[in-house]
């Protein structure tokens, strides 16, 4: 459910601890039009970026219970961007109050042999999916309104079908550990958005 696209990711450094705070919900396609016109009125005043993406997601699996998930993106459809490699730490549990999902999160841009690195160094490609949608800014929000397709051969980009009738919608913050009155925010922006798409603070544990 995680498919942020990648010509906006931030880049962390230094030791800086950043947390990706965020709310997700889905909207039905013939549904679409109807919040892309919600978004351009709320979002500041641009128009939105599509992007086309395609995701890969690595793992490496030692002795701990749970592989270590990395996942590598680039874009399909602007030309010289640079791959991005993500890490998604597990959610925190903290307090129950607290509006959004929180987690550790690292973002970096790295060479073009990226697969290839992480092959060498024992990770194994789990799953790939392509990744179309629009991007819209609201301060320092991001609200990303995406449709997944299958690759139906692997490695092979250009054959693809769409993995449901509907698009996932995220809403999300990139802060420093601590900043927890973004997630007021964010509420209050996906009251906005309501009755077309409710937005939600979801537990991925909870979709396994």
């Amino acid at each position: 459910m995680e498919a942020p696209p990648v010509t906006m990711m931030p880049v962390t450094g230094g030791t800086i601890n950043m947390m990706e705070y965020l709310l997700q919900g889905s909207v039905l396609d013939q549904s679409l039009e109807s919040l892309l016109h919600r978004l351009r009125g709320l979002c500041d005043n641009m128009e939105p970026e599509t992007f086309l993406d395609h995701e890969m997601v690595f793992l490496l699996k030692g002795q701990q219970a749970s592989p270590f998930v990395l996942r590598a993106r680039r874009s399909m459809d602007k030309s010289g961007m640079p791959w991005h490699l993500r890490y998604l730490g597990q959610p925190e549990i903290g307090d129950k109050n607290r509006h959004a999902l929180v987690r550790n999160c690292v973002d970096i841009a790295t060479s073009d042999n990226l697969t290839d690195f992480l092959v060498e160094m024992g990770f194994r490609m789990d799953h790939e999916f392509v990744a179309k949608g629009h991007m819209f800014r609201k301060g320092i929000m991001k609200i990303v309104v995406y449709k997944i397709f299958r690759i139906l051969m692997p490695g092979n980009t250009e054959s693809i079908e769409p993995l449901s009738l509907s698009y996932l919608v995220e809403l999300n913050v990139v802060a420093p550990a601590g900043q927890d009155v973004v997630s007021d925010d964010m509420r209050n922006f996906a009251e906005q958005l309501k009755p077309l798409v409710h937005l939600e603070k979801i537990d991925p544990k909870r979709l396994m």
